[in-house]
């Protein structure tokens, strides 16, 4: 009997250790593999459990605000800025400011400083497009430099991207298109764009893994997701367009109302760590991480040949202006015949 009870005695301990080490309910915008590897080695540092779920960011800003009398997530990790900031401006993320900041890029900490410290910038990578290069060949299509070769009417049918409902990285690029040939003139490219298009994924990096397959020719991604097929040993060529383009600061924030907010703490300066970011390399993700410790891989996309623009991350994501543009797309673009 008194071994029993000692065995009873040793659970109630070993429950009691689990219950102190807390717990996390993580939301995660990057790819399934990199919020994997990021779920699991938080695990790992810390002895917390997480439990991750994975969505596009356009969705978990939704789920945010939809769960906000009731929060059910404490993390947001990952996923393009513009709705991070558009959480912020709504009160829907909590003001913190982590000790791990000075190791970081002066851009990072500038996403933070535009939000009231309610996120903060963890990666950052360019918006582009990649092709497969088989695919290709085969229909006799030329070799795609610019955004405006995506609208050349050879290309119709072959030329994929996501919805900006539901995707960042296809909100990034209407943005990026009003940027740079303004508000009429970047509208219109959507619509010559549309009319090629032939589907609209609600995940943003789900068109190039389908040129990859070789299910389109052309996917409309952030370079790095493009470069990532390329390793893979797809036959994908990464393209940064002749016009110029825009580029994420991928964020990260704390959800306002957290029910483990100490762990919710912890996680975020755990994740702006360089082991942390450094985990990246091992599942393909080939962004350009906040800590300037962070190692990068030779494979990743060089941004400073990249003709990049000056993309107003707080005009564009603003709670307004953001509502504006996705509605406009949808009643001006979206409804257009293909």
């Amino acid at each position: 009997m008194r071994s029993v009870a000692l065995g009873l005695s040793m659970l109630a301990v070993s429950a009691g250790m689990a219950s102190a080490a807390g717990k996390l309910n993580l939301y995660c915008s990057a790819q399934e593999e990199w919020c994997q590897v990021m779920a699991r080695g938080f695990e790992d540092a810390t002895g917390i459990d997480v439990d991750m779920t994975r969505k596009s960011s356009g969705e978990t800003f939704a789920q945010v605000k939809a769960e906000e009398a009731n929060p059910k997530g404490d993390v947001w990790w990952g996923g393009t800025g513009d709705p991070h900031l558009q959480a912020a401006e709504e009160g829907l993320t909590e003001p913190y400011v982590s000790p791990m900041r000075g190791e970081l890029h002066p851009w990072a900490i500038s996403q933070a400083e535009s939000a009231g410290d309610r996120t903060i910038g963890i990666y950052s990578g360019g918006l582009g497009f990649g092709y497969n290069s088989d695919l290709l060949a085969a229909n006799g299509l030329p070799e795609p430099k610019c955004w405006e070769d995506l609208t050349k009417p050879e290309f119709k049918g072959h030329v994929q991207m996501a919805n900006p409902n539901s995707s960042g990285t296809a909100y990034t690029t209407l943005a990026t298109m009003v940027q740079l040939f303004g508000e009429d003139g970047g509208f219109d490219y959507m619509k010559r764009l549309h009319a090629n298009i032939n589907q609209y994924t609600k995940s943003g990096s789900a068109p190039i893994k389908a040129a990859g397959q070789g299910e389109t020719t052309v996917g409309i991604v952030f370079m790095h997701d493009a470069v990532a097929q390329t390793v893979a040993g797809f036959p994908v060529v990464t393209v940064a367009p002749c016009e110029g383009t825009g580029y994420e600061i991928g964020s990260m924030s704390i959800i306002a109302g957290a029910r483990n907010m100490d762990e919710a703490k912890q996680f975020y300066d755990w994740a702006l760590s360089a082991d942390a970011q450094n985990l990246a390399l091992g599942v393909n993700a080939f962004q350009v991480m906040s800590n300037v410790a962070a190692q990068k891989s030779e494979f990743a996309p060089d941004l400073s040949a990249v003709k990049l623009i000056d993309y107003d991350f707080k005009k564009y994501g603003s709670s307004d202006e953001r509502k504006r543009l996705l509605e406009k797309w949808d009643n001006d673009v979206s409804t257009l015949p293909q």
